[in-house]
This record gives structure tokens, C-alpha cells and sequence, in this order.
């Protein structure tokens, strides 16, 4: 134990391990199936590690440029083009980020100052508000309305002050599985119009929206992509999480700014996973409507299954995570039920009071179904036990 002449304070106080961490240890402290943290259990795409593993024995093992290596950014572009009709520069409005969390936390720090509000939305991503603590912002919160998870636009025009520098927003969401639409954006363009507010933007499970829902990114609607940083994951679109390999775009003053951050955070991102990533978006444009079926096909599975149970599935429009009320089950707290469910029935989830600042228990787990039909199977019998 070091001593110290005084003690040093935390500058997270309140902060914890997070809930993904604990709830994957104790799946594998008990054996239990893990539908708790949202990563697949099957491999990434063959014709991807073929090419990263091309670039590697080629030689491509060192730094990358600090926005990313051209090529990729070339196909970030193209992407975002075909199914956006937004035009990015390469140069100077696309960054390759080390995980989309850095990129989120790099969004942050490039923007808020101490004395700075920044309006999420709870349920919220664990990950915002210590960033916005950490860079001195005050985080405020606009609740989505139970069980929908809709945002009440009233509500968020209430919160907004001289102070707010920031709204940051989540689509397709996690943890609820919730999509924002058109009618969402527009209000959001008509509550920023003519303010200094950024918007930040996590579009991670953009390629997951099911039913002949449209993903509405921040991108499609000039207003708000010009105030806007829109993140995206390769890691969710490739099932390869373990790469942390993702994407900023933002307008080129803005992301002028994110790199004088991102320089410093990370600097730059795996060299031949850039590289392999390029070649494969190149070679397969017609990944991202594929993806869609699939996982509505996982989502849909999963929903069967689980309405044998005695468990209530609440809407699902994207993501790969279902979210069930367990009140015809039992009324202990979420958090007392998700880690008894994984000791003694085998099957970790996630509480959702995790994602409330203040705890809010509205009886609701939430369980990853990216998963092979075999493990889902496995994992619901067991909880059709309850």
C-alpha cells in the first residue's frame, strides 16, 4: 500500500467496475451461458482474416497514420456515401479510432470544459458520464419513457440552459433496443438550430434495424452533420468486438479539434486491421443488408423461444440485445435477480437499473442474443425453468 503524505482523491468517486465486467466474471466464476456483455460467439468473417493475415505477413505491422490508413478511410467514405448520401473528406473529416469508447470519450474532451452540461439520455451507455465527469462537463439527464424507450422532445427542450454544449444521442440503443426516427431527428435539428450545442452521435449498431425500419443517422440531415460527431464500430458490424477498431466522422473544423485529442489518446489504430477491414468493405458492399436479415433472424429466434417463458419481451427494433420485465417471475431488484439467475440457473444477463444514474428498477434484464441458435436454445431452456 503506498503512502502518501495526503490522501489523493478520485476523480470518479461514485465509479465502479463496470456491469459488463462483473457480470462476465461471474458467468465464468459459475459456468453460467453469457448473454450478459454484447459480443457474438461465432468468428469473424474468413475473408476478413484472410486479409488481415495478407497484410500482415506483407509487412504492414507499423504505425498507421494517426487518422487512419487511407485505404479505409476511402471505404468509410464510400460506405457512408451509398448509404447516406453524405460526402466526407478523407483528409480531414474521417478518423479511424481504437473502439468506438475512445472515440466517444475523444468527442468529449475535444468539446466540454468545466461549467459545461451535456444532455444523455437513461437508460444511458455506461461509458458517457464518467467522460463527461472526467473532462468537467455536467452530465443531464432526459429519461426515455418506459416501456417504448421514446424521448419526450418537451422534456429535453426543458433541460436545455445557456450551459449545454452537448447532446449526446444513441441509435439503434443500447441498452433497450429502441430506434430513433425521422420525425426524432427533426426535432433535434429544430432544438439545436441556431446554438453553439454539438451533438454526438453513437451509431454502433447502425447495420441492426429490423422490421423495414430505415436507420435515420445524423449523417442524412445536413443541419445536424454539420454539428455532428457520428461514431461507428467495425467491431459490431465484423462480429470481431476484440479488434477495437472504429470510425469518427465530423465536419472538418470539428474534427480538427478530435484530433488534437485523439493524437494523445491513442494516436493511431492497428495497422493490417485497417488494412484487411479496406479490402473487405471494398470486396463486399452488400455486407450491411445481409447483416440486417441476419440479425433479425437471431432477434426473431430468440423472441420465439422466449415467449414460452414467463418472462414479458419488451419492443426489440435493433441492436442485438432483448430487454424482458420479470414482474409475473418475482419482484426482487433487478440487480439481485440478474446475478441469482446466473448462479443457480446458469444464465447471465445484464440489469438494466445499471444504465440509471439513479438506479431506476423497472424489473428489466437484458440479454444479448448474438449468439449461435445452439447457445440461445441452451440459455432459454434453462430459464424456462422459472
Amino acid at each position: 500500500m503506498p503512502h502518501f503524505a495526503r490522501p489523493i482523491p478520485s476523480r470518479l468517486p461514485g465509479v465502479g467496475t463496470t456491469i459488463f465486467s462483473l457480470m462476465s466474471r461471474l458467468a465464468q466464476d459459475c459456468g453460467a451461458i453469457n448473454l450478459s456483455q454484447g459480443f457474438p460467439d461465432y468468428a469473424a468473417p474468413e475473408a476478413l482474416l484472410d486479409a488481415v493475415a495478407r497484410h500482415m505477413r506483407a509487412g504492414a505491422n507499423q504505425y498507421a497514420p494517426m487518422a487512419g490508413a487511407l485505404p479505409l478511410r476511402e471505404a468509410i467514405a464510400a460506405k457512408v456515401a451509398a448509404l447516406y448520401g453524405a460526402d466526407y473528406d478523407v483528409d480531414s473529416e474521417i478518423t479511424v479510432t481504437a473502439g468506438a469508447t475512445q472515440a466517444i470519450f475523444s468527442a468529449i474532451a475535444c468539446m466540454v470544459r468545466p461549467g459545461d452540461e451535456v444532455v444523455v439520455f437513461e437508460p444511458v451507455y455506461d461509458s458517457y458520464v464518467p467522460g463527461i465527469r472526467l473532462n468537467g462537463g455536467t452530465p443531464v439527464a432526459a429519461r426515455l419513457s418506459f416501456p417504448g424507450y421514446r424521448p419526450d422532445w418537451d422534456d429535453v427542450r426543458r433541460l436545455i440552459t445557456p450551459r449545454t454544449r452537448m447532446i449526446m444521442l444513441n441509435s439503434p440503443h443500447n441498452p433497450t433496443g429502441s430506434v430513433w426516427e425521422a420525425t426524432d431527428l427533426c426535432q433535434l435539428e429544430a432544438l439545436v438550430r441556431d446554438t453553439n450545442i454539438v451533438v454526438v452521435g453513437d451509431e454502433v449498431y447502425e447495420h441492426m434495424v429490423y422490421d423495414g425500419r430505415r436507420h435515420e443517422s445524423l449523417a442524412r440531415y445536413p443541419a445536424l452533420a454539420e454539428r455532428s460527431f457520428i461514431v461507428s464500430s467495425f467491431g459490431k458490424t465484423y462480429h470481431a468486438t476484440g479488434w477495437k477498431v472504429a470510425y469518427c466522422l465530423a465536419p472538418r473544423e470539428l474534427m480538427a479539434e478530435f484530433r488534437k485529442v485523439h493524437q494523445f489518446v491513442a494516436f493511431c489504430v492497428n495497422t493490417p486491421c485497417q488494412l484487411g477491414l479496406a479490402d473487405f468493405m471494398k470486396a463486399r458492399p452488400d455486407w450491411y443488408a445481409e447483416l440486417g436479415r441476419f440479425y433479425q433472424r437471431k432477434r426473431d429466434f430468440f423472441r420465439d423461444l422466449m415467449a414460452t417463458t414467463r418472462f414479458e419481451l419488451l419492443p426489440c427494433d435493433g441492436t442485438y440485445f432483448q430487454c424482458v420485465r420479470y414482474t409475473g417471475i418475482s419482484d426482487e431488484p433487478d440487480c439481485r435477480l440478474a446475478e441469482r439467475l446466473t448462479r443457480e440457473i446458469g444464465v447471465a444477463s445484464i440489469p438494466v437499473s445499471a444504465f440509471y444514474r439513479d438506479g431506476a428498477d423497472n424489473r428489466v434484464l437484458r440479454f444479448c442474443f448474438a449468439k449461435n441458435e445452439e447457445t440461445l436454445t441452451r440459455a432459454v431452456e434453462r430459464l424456462g425453468k422459472l
